[in-house]
């Protein structure tokens, strides 16, 4: 069961673009079963080409993959959608599909191999400059007022 309220990640698509790509906004799949089981793929770049073929971002191995087996893609202001190749088996949460839109948790199969499609954790930059600066403004902001009540007291 899906716990994410599916309108979530929409909300999320409205962040501007920074160079063509989102800002922000990266993927990651779990892979939950096959040669590869346990390991996190990071898909920061769009089109992802999944399938047994050298050229693809995500190389499979596992039976039952074909040379391009699954194609991810992004649309702005609609989420991320998968489409299977020509002729290949695929499903998302065991629901056939050509082009499906996905939501966080999906689980996508193609093959022997499992997927777990994950809205991947966003990293904070670190905030230690901007930090500085208010403390320094503060400092500077009361030793001025100290200042003006020593003038005014004299």
């Amino acid at each position: 069961m899906n716990l994410i309220p599916r309108f979530i990640p929409a909300i999320r698509f409205t962040f501007p673009a920074r160079f063509g790509e989102p800002w922000g906004l990266m993927v990651q799949l779990n892979i939950l079963s096959g040669k590869k089981a346990g390991s996190q793929v990071t898909v920061r770049r769009f089109p992802f080409y999944v399938g047994r073929q050298a050229g693809n971002a995500l190389q499979l191995d596992d039976p039952g993959v074909w040379d391009q087996h699954l194609t991810l893609t992004f649309k702005r202001r609609e989420g991320y959608f998968v489409t299977k190749g020509e002729g290949a088996l695929a499903t998302v949460n065991n629901q056939a599909f050509e082009t499906v839109r996905l939501f966080s948790g999906d689980v996508i199969t193609l093959g022997s191999t499992k997927l777990q499609f994950w809205l991947a954790a966003v990293n904070q930059r670190g905030l230690h400059l901007r930090e500085l600066f208010i403390w320094t403004m503060l400092i500077a902001v009361t030793a001025f007022q100290l200042f003006l009540i020593y003038q005014l007291a004299r």
